[in-house]
């Protein structure tokens, strides 16, 4: 089944929140059942809801992974050796990189300011389906990246397709 497809330009609402659009919110439900997945039991035994994976990339971006995702990746980094100086630093440098967001019940996930500045993003982001994963962009940031590297894109399709 394909996963996050599509691209997307929303805002942040006066709180800083982001509201996931509505065909990759329906992409929780249609998981078999992954929804189960992401819910967490409060201490009281609620249910505390949906959460995703927050992460700053090194580009500028941010992603966004279900838990199902994020949890095949820590499988990998599991496997890292904290004896092992560079296999350490990068624990550190992706776990300082981490967050967990919980969706509220429309649908909304928070942003600290420090992600925010991470990524440039003041009100307007673009949000990208890259299957796996929704990575977000401030516009402007995006925009100079594809055109920086269109050159490029031959050259890399051809080496990876």
């Amino acid at each position: 089944m394909a996963g996050f497809i599509g691209k997307e330009l929303h805002a942040l609402d006066e709180k800083g929140r982001l509201m996931i659009p509505a065909r990759f919110r329906r992409d929780f439900v249609r998981q078999n059942g992954i929804v189960a997945e992401h819910k967490r039991k409060g201490s009281d035994g609620s249910d505390d809801g949906i959460y995703l994976y927050l992460m700053k990339v090194p580009d500028g971006s941010l992603e966004l992974y279900e838990p199902g995702v994020w949890q095949e990746m820590k499988k990998s980094l599991d496997g890292l050796s904290d004896f092992n100086p560079e296999e350490r630093l990068l624990k550190t440098m992706i776990y300082e990189s981490l967050d967990v967001v919980a969706v509220d019940r429309q649908g909304r996930i928070p942003f600290t300011k420090e992600f925010l500045d991470h990524a440039g993003i003041l009100k307007e982001l673009v949000i990208i389906g890259a299957d796996t994963k929704m990575i977000i962009w401030e516009p402007e940031r995006l925009a100079s990246v594809l055109h920086d590297n269109a050159a490029r894109f031959a050259t890399l399709a051809g080496r990876y397709f």
